[in-house]
């Protein structure tokens, strides 16, 4: 066979995809989904804890938050995943049984907060200093300044940047079969690996990379949408400015408001 036709089969097998197609629609990709935005929820509020903590003017509550955050940014995520999914197995088994997903959730999670948190700490400390005063001068404390005034506009100045955390996060998903998921827990890379080392064939791999791509993509042109939109705002309509005029110059009653 010439090398074209061997690549051709190797990755383009419709007969290995067809056969893998139902169950990662079935239970790949719906694991994958849950793995993704359980972590992003959790990630998301450990995240704002974790801004609110880098920016108080408490040390006890700033370096905490600090050196949570460097560790859990410099360890490499298949580290991370291991560490606690291996480390907290006895506590799991205690807890919920022989079910390695909870641990998945969690370490993604707390992997997603380091980075959500800098988003959001970001986010929070670009908002004008004068929003912050301008609040505390209409008897709003400090708590509900930064909850009701601050936090809103930081969080949407940095939406673009969270959903692509998202996207990272339904990529990072792949890794939790570290852990040895049972057949139902499989997420779309485990499935795809699995049918590769039983027939041979890395196609059912690639149709997974095409069920990953199919995510990603739309998430991050919707993440250009969404940051054009916020940098352009919202389209206003002219005012009405038709005005009559008279013979002499001045402007003749219409019935609508100059202005």
């Amino acid at each position: 066979m010439d090398p074209l036709s061997t690549l051709w089969e190797t990755f383009f097998d419709w007969d290995s995809m067809r056969e893998a197609l139902p169950e990662m629609l079935t239970v790949g990709l719906p694991n994958t989904l849950i793995l993704a935005v359980s972590a992003a929820l959790l990630g998301s509020v450990l995240g704002m804890l974790l801004a609110v903590a880098g920016i108080s003017r408490t040390r006890w509550l700033r370096w905490p938050a600090r050196v949570y955050t460097d560790v859990f940014r410099g360890l490499p995520a298949a580290a991370t995943i291991l560490l606690i999914g291996v480390g907290l197995a006895p506590l799991g088994m205690q807890v919920w049984g022989p079910n390695p997903y909870p641990l998945g959730v969690l370490a993604l999670s707390l992997i997603a907060a380091a980075y959500i948190g800098e988003i959001f700490r970001a986010g929070i400390q670009s908002v004008e200093a004068a929003q912050l005063e301008g609040a505390r001068a209409l008897g709003f404390s400090w708590g509900e300044a930064m909850r009701l005034v601050i936090v809103p506009q930081g969080v949407r100045r940095v939406l673009p940047a969270w959903v692509n955390q998202l996207i990272a996060l339904i990529k990072d998903s792949s890794l939790v079969y570290f852990l040895g998921l049972v057949a139902s827990q499989r997420e779309l890379f485990r499935i795809g690996q699995d049918y590769a080392a039983t027939t041979g064939n890395e196609s059912a791999l690639l149709l997974a990379g095409l069920f990953y791509l199919v995510l990603t993509v739309p998430l991050t042109h919707a993440v250009n949408w969404i940051d054009r939109r916020l940098r352009q705002g919202r389209a206003v309509a002219a005012p009405d400015l038709d005005v009559d005029l008279d013979p002499a110059g001045a402007p003749a009653a219409t019935g609508k408001d100059p202005r």
